[in-house]
């Protein structure tokens, strides 16, 4: 079977790559071995983040950093085995966090980051999945006062970025959000983002849309990709699939395929878990909430309140570990009533990051017709209608709406 354009990947990602190059004339063939959506782009909290315009930074005060090293944070935690094997690549991060470095990568990535609503939306209208997304943005809580008061400078310093948001004090958020307890002071309600309620479910409609404007979605093996004379050619259910343009898109597995051909880019895994809950007696979460000192999302989900962990560091196939969970749900239950869990184990996904916070989109160095777009972080689902459209624009020859270099998998060189 031949097309003019692979798509290796059927998440949030490779969906959008897929789109934007459908409705570029390109006869496309999006391949995975699994049902779009169902990886990270299934378990995420929901996000469609438009107030992240700073990076997620590796922290840098000592006393941070000290209070990481005792691996007893809800929001971070380490295998040990794992970090003697991460420790490089952690160390650029860190070396990127630095004032001058985080100045860069959020002029970087300021341009994804200002498109990422419109760019939904226009997917969201086409496919008709309006019923899975609130525009009601998402809040910050603090359980105490003096993390309450930075959270307020430092929302009045982003004001540069033309960010939305309202402050609430202690009534004011309990009247908005009536079944948190008292233990919470304050919060930052951030107004510009919208909450998906379904994120699978979301990356399965803009699959469905691909498939409806004549696309074709085919179960296929990513890491089979070969060249075969001047094409590129991948097995799947359906036999080989030829074409003169492969992209990869397969985000924490990414590596799996462009490592065989010889790229050297640092991707590394930021795991992460969830579990849904009830919500007790009744309680309702009227919007996504996130406990900014313990380092989790609560989102109302269509499965039911979604509780999101932080970062862990571990080997990508190691055995799930609740430890960062439980430490999580601790938390959250002190500052709302969760209920019993709802699902019988908790689900374990991974982010696939670069030690420079922003993904590398666009066009391998060596191989004429492979693409990358992939390392999105913690913004997949944020970000994926946006750089599929970056990515189509450059494949396609069009005046791209921003600057690619920033994003390209030279710098790695």
């Amino acid at each position: 079977m031949h097309c003019q354009t692979i798509v290796l990947g059927a998440g949030i990602v490779g969906v959008s790559t897929a789109l934007h190059l459908q409705a570029r004339g390109r006869k496309v063939i999006l391949i995975d071995r699994d049902e779009p959506g169902s990886g990270t782009s299934h378990g995420n909290a929901g996000l469609i983040e438009r107030s992240s315009v700073i990076p997620y930074a590796f922290p840098r005060e000592l006393s941070s950093l000290l209070r990481y090293g005792l691996n007893r944070q809800p929001d971070v935690r380490y295998s040990l085995t794992h970090i003697p094997k991460v420790a490089p690549w952690l160390f650029k991060y860190w070396q990127n966090s630095s004032a001058a470095g985080l100045a860069v990568a959020t002029r970087a990535m300021l341009p994804l980051v200002q498109r990422c609503v419109e760019e939904h939306d226009a997917l969201i209208d086409a496919a008709g999945l309006g019923d899975l997304v609130k525009a009601s943005g998402w809040i910050e809580v603090f359980r105490n006062d003096a993390a309450f008061s930075k959270a307020k400078a430092d929302a009045q310093a982003l004001a540069p970025y033309g960010l939305r948001y309202e402050t609430l004090e202690r009534k004011q958020l309990h009247e908005r959000e009536t079944d948190l307890s008292d233990n919470v002071v304050g919060g930052i309600h951030w107004l510009d983002p919208k909450t998906v309620t379904n994120p699978g479910g979301l990356t399965r409609g803009y699959a469905a849309l691909f498939v409806k404007r004549g696309g074709q979605f085919i179960h296929g093996d990513a890491r089979t990709l070969r060249q075969v004379a001047s094409e590129w050619q991948v097995d799947s259910r359906q036999g080989p699939i030829t074409a003169p343009e492969v992209v990869i898109a397969l985000g924490p597995q990414s590596a799996d395929v462009f490592k065989p051909l010889g790229y050297r880019i640092p991707l590394e895994i930021k795991r992460g878990y969830h579990m849904h809950y009830q919500g007790h007696a009744g309680a309702e979460l009227k919007h996504s909430i996130c406990d900014a000192q313990g380092g989790y999302v609560l989102a109302p989900m269509a499965q039911g309140i979604r509780l999101t962990t932080g970062i862990e560091f571990a080997a990508s196939n190691d055995a799930a570990n609740e430890i960062q969970l439980k430490r999580c749900e601790v938390l959250a239950r002190k500052i709302f009533p969760l209920g019993q869990r709802l699902d019988a184990k908790p689900w374990l996904g991974r982010r696939p990051c670069l030690p420079d916070m922003r993904p590398v989109i666009g066009p391998a160095a060596r191989h004429k017709g492979l693409w990358f777009n992939f390392g999105h972080a913690h913004h997949g689902l944020t970000l994926g209608p946006v750089s599929g459209r970056l990515l189509a624009e450059m494949l396609t020859g069009e005046t791209t709406f921003t600057d690619p270099a920033p994003y390209s998998a030279a710098r790695f060189n």
